[in-house]
């Protein structure tokens, strides 16, 4: 969280983050070009420009993957992955800058000794696109770098703010467009060239784990949804056994219609407020209170439980919910009170009995 914009957000940990993924990125590179240069030599040798084009290109393919892959396993061991999630961003913009580099080298090579505009070039050079075989590859590769253009372009918390979370988030899932077509690209153009077995394995596993990680999430957080209480004139709701909640921890409870909420056990206490961070809506429930505050686990944006509130300068608000403790079991209103809206805690020794808003 900042109250001020800054260009690159770096702490202790980003930085060492940042170093490990230069140094695998650079890593990779060298190995890339030195096994290649070895392999690919004599009658079957490639210029050092090719090699630096494909470098360039499977480190970015490789990252975009490892990208995809960060969000449903950070569903499914979030102890373990979370690191990976909350430092996302800038393996996605040091997944562009690979991009750009494949595309600009491709392009000043392959395009840019002509009398044709390069750019045109790309979309003129190969006319076959009413053919599947020998359909265009390159110009799938320069709408997919426009796509991943604009995701690093507004990865910044100001486009955020303002495009606004549901705006941003529409537009970051351009994503999965963005790996079709870079998938296209590769079918169409270097599997073309050279269909190894070991490359076409590759590609199918990789688009296989991204599929299957994603189906297997969609699949719990589904079961999740089907397993709501039916709130229906409903005025509290036993949503938990105060046993069941580790102090200082949260637990996702999804009420009908697939609203969730986090239930929060912290100081001998209980506060119930939305499971969705006003940021880029990660999920509250599965982080836990630090210093007093709601810390959500993707990217550290705090709340105070009793009221939904960040904790000054900070203004970011999210709903609370009406709670209340009976022996050991946790009651929850399900009806949401505006963001921002203090609520006192539920005592988990002594809480009175819920009231009913009814008239009589």
């Amino acid at each position: 969280m900042s109250h001020a914009y800054r260009a690159v957000q770096w702490n202790k940990h980003k930085k060492v983050y940042d170093l490990l993924l230069a140094g695998g990125v650079g890593l990779y590179l060298v190995v890339f070009v030195v096994v290649s240069s070895l392999a690919l030599s004599g009658d079957n040798g490639i210029t050092p420009m090719t090699l630096l084009i494909r470098a360039f290109g499977t480190a970015a393919i490789i990252l975009l993957h490892l990208i995809l892959c960060i969000g449903p396993l950070a569903r499914l061991w979030p102890g373990v992955f979370a690191p990976l999630l909350y430092n996302r961003r800038h393996m996605g913009v040091t997944m562009f800058i690979l991009a750009f580099l494949h595309a600009a080298l491709a392009t000043l090579w392959y395009h840019g000794f002509g009398v044709v505009n390069p750019i045109v070039s790309i979309f003129t050079s190969n006319g076959n696109y009413d053919q599947i075989a020998a359909f265009p590859f390159q110009p799938l590769g320069f709408i997919a770098l426009l796509i991943l253009f604009l995701m690093a372009a507004t990865s910044h918390d100001f486009w955020l703010a303002n495009l606004g979370p549901r705006t941003w988030k529409t537009l970051h899932t351009l994503v999965y467009v963005a790996y079709a077509l870079l998938v296209m690209h590769v079918v169409l153009g270097a599997l073309q060239s050279n269909p190894s077995v070991l490359y076409i394995g590759l590609l199918v596993l990789g688009f296989v784990m991204i599929a299957g990680l994603h189906l297997i999430t969609g699949w719990r957080e589904w079961r999740k949804d089907a397993a709501a209480p039916n709130t229906d004139d409903q005025e509290w709701i036993d949503v938990a056994d105060v046993n069941d909640i580790e102090d200082g921890y949260g637990k996702v409870v999804t009420l009908a219609g697939s609203e969730r909420i986090a239930v929060l056990k912290y100081d001998g206490k209980v506060s119930a407020v939305s499971n969705v961070c006003a940021h880029q809506h990660g999920p509250l429930g599965e982080g836990k209170v630090v210093d007093g505050c709601l810390t959500c686990p993707w990217h550290g944006y705090q709340y105070l439980p009793h009221n939904g509130q960040s904790p000054p300068p900070f203004t970011e608000k999210i709903p609370t919910y009406r709670v209340s403790v009976q022996g050991s079991r946790i009651l929850v209103n399900p009806e949401p009170l505006p963001p921002g809206t203090a609520v006192e805690p539920a005592t988990i020794e002594a809480s009175p009995p819920p009231e009913s808003n009814h008239e009589a």
